[in-house]
């Protein structure tokens, strides 16, 4: 079974965004990764809901929107309703983290949690089943472009056996940051299924040769029926 590819969107070029989308079609990627900063819970700004609703009238990719945000549950409806399939908000961010999840849920959108690289899972216990994603940075959010930090590997596969163990084999487990062949690999080894991969996609002169030599890195030996989700929307 193969993992999944999110090309982050946040590493296209900005004023061919369209051209870039198509790029991601064409190489089959699975979904397209949409950053959204707010210049506050982290320090930078990128995208709003016009862009979102913008990329989803021209891709036929589900969009994976992590909000880098403050106060989430404000801007949740806004944008499931720009075009939003699984929407990622920070446990740093969330007071009623539960109440958050059911929320998106209720919009029939896959609900997802992001955890810096220096934040327990410990947290996630609680709200197992309410989450259909995992986002584990393997970077501090803010910036694309940054180092692998190796330390949070570990994390990765506590996160991947909390489910396991919990019967929830169809979660994803999405890694975001300095992933590339090497690190890819590493995190896939580690319970991954779906890469986040920005400049070692975008980044690249042939995108579709890029992807394709993150999807040849094949999958952790599971059973989970991701591929029958991956292309939910």
């Amino acid at each position: 079974m193969s993992v999944l590819i999110a090309p982050s969107i946040l590493s296209a070029d900005f004023a061919y965004l369209g051209d870039a989308l198509r790029q991601a079609e064409e190489g089959k990627a699975d979904w397209i990764h949409v950053d959204v900063m707010d210049g506050q819970f982290v320090p930078n700004l990128t995208i709003g809901m016009p862009v979102v609703k913008g990329l989803k009238a021209h891709s036929k990719l589900p969009l994976d929107v992590h909000l880098m945000i403050v106060e989430p549950d404000r801007f949740i409806d806004e944008f499931a309703q720009a075009g939003a399939d699984n929407i990622i908000v920070h446990l740093e961010a969330c007071t009623h983290l539960q109440r958050t999840l059911t929320h998106i849920k209720s919009l029939g959108k896959r609900a997802g949690v992001a955890l810096n690289p220096a934040t327990l899972p410990d947290g996630l216990r609680y709200v197992l089943q309410d989450i259909d994603e995992v986002l584990v940075m393997t970077v501090n959010p803010g910036f694309g472009g940054q180092k692998f930090i190796q330390s949070v590997v570990p994390k990765i596969r506590e996160i991947r056996a909390m489910f396991d163990q919990a019967g929830l084999f169809d979660v994803f487990i999405s890694v975001d940051g300095g992933i590339n062949v090497e690190t890819g690999k590493q995190v896939i080894e580690a319970g991954a299924n779906v890469l986040v991969a920005g400049n070692s996609v975008y980044g690249q002169k042939n995108v579709s040769e890029a992807i394709a030599q993150l999807k040849a890195l094949g999958s952790p030996n599971r059973s989970s029926p991701i591929a029958s989700a991956a292309k939910k929307s």
